[in-house]
């Protein structure tokens, strides 16, 4: 079973409900080795001292800041617990606000909030209450001497605590340069905006996230395994190479992409085999005439043949 990340409570007003923090994501990442490519042997890294050459023990190691070219101030693990705030042991919620006033961009990773025994009530309490008003609360955590800032909110029987990006972390667009102004700046037309909701309309749907999954991933962890099933694991296997399209041009001509997309999407099996009947009609009736032109000719030839055996009798 996992094993938390932190306890504490979680705090609101004067309410402190017990829980644990656990992990809210799955890592499914593929871990490589660095090997030597002549023997195949692991490639070990070491800490070395950047003027000696020597190795640098752990318990010699000390953590500095470089603030100017070749010049460091120390920072002890003292230092920095001193830095943190006091509080170790709440997620301190703050305010409420509504959900749908947090720019996308601040959500970063997610944690569940687990009661502890005997806690249920006012974690209950919270959630529904979250639910019902649409907000979530802000609030801060420190983990490991550094301070969080999160949003705390609730997804079915969960209260999830959703860590959060600082403001400074986020880079403005306005660094950008990014089209603005009017649409009749850009020479789009109400037609083409029209194909494009119509267009967005037909391919809309509900978002089930499970029919999404990492196909690199898949397809990478296919070839290890045919890799793994050759000899010594190192034997090369021949991949098919996979079908790739044309690199994007600049497209034009809007309006004629749009329909096109259109037409792909309202197209039903039927309409297909009845335009795969079509375009094999249209191959098979130069195909017949070519027959006949072939047979006329061939007729042609015989008689050209035969007339002057007419002609000297």
């Amino acid at each position: 079973m996992a094993r938390p990340i932190w306890t504490g409570t979680l705090s609101f007003g004067l309410l402190n409900v017990p829980v644990s923090l656990m992990s809210g994501e799955r890592n499914v990442d593929l871990h490589f080795r660095m090997l030597d490519s002549r023997d195949r042997k692991p490639i070990r890294f070491e800490r070395v001292n950047a003027d000696t050459g020597e190795e640098v023990p752990w318990k010699e190691i000390v953590k500095a800041y470089e603030y100017d070219k070749g010049s460091y101030v120390v920072l002890e693990e003292d230092d920095i617990r001193s830095a943190a705030p006091q509080s170790h042991e709440a997620v301190e919620v703050e305010t409420f606000v509504d959900a749908a006033t947090i720019d996308p961009r601040y959500y970063e990773k997610p944690y569940l909030l687990v009661p502890a025994k005997k806690a249920e009530k006012g974690y209950v309490l919270l959630r529904e209450t979250l639910r019902s008003t649409g907000k979530v609360g802000i609030a801060r955590v420190v983990v490991r001497t550094r301070e969080y800032l999160c949003a705390v909110m609730p997804h079915g029987d969960a209260l999830v605590l959703m860590i959060l990006r600082y403001p400074q972390e986020l880079v403005d667009p306005d660094e950008y340069k990014l089209p603005s102004g009017s649409l009749a700046e850009y020479r789009i037309n109400s037609k083409e905006t029209a194909m494009a909701e119509q267009l967005i309309a037909s391919m809309s749907g509900e978002w089930k996230p499970d029919e999404y999954h990492d196909e690199f991933r898949e397809r990478l962890h296919t070839l290890l395994k045919k890799r793994i099933k050759a000899k010594g694991g190192t034997t090369k296997v021949e991949e098919e190479p996979a079908p790739r399209e044309d690199d994007a041009t600049n497209v034009v001509d809007f309006m004629s992409l749009l329909q096109k997309s259109l037409d792909a999407k309202k197209r039903t099996p039927a309409a297909k085999k009845s335009a795969a009947k079509k375009a094999t009609a249209k191959v098979a009736k130069p195909t017949a005439a070519k027959k006949a032109t072939k047979t006329a000719g061939k007729a042609a030839k015989k008689t050209t043949k035969r007339a002057p055996a007419r002609k000297a009798g």
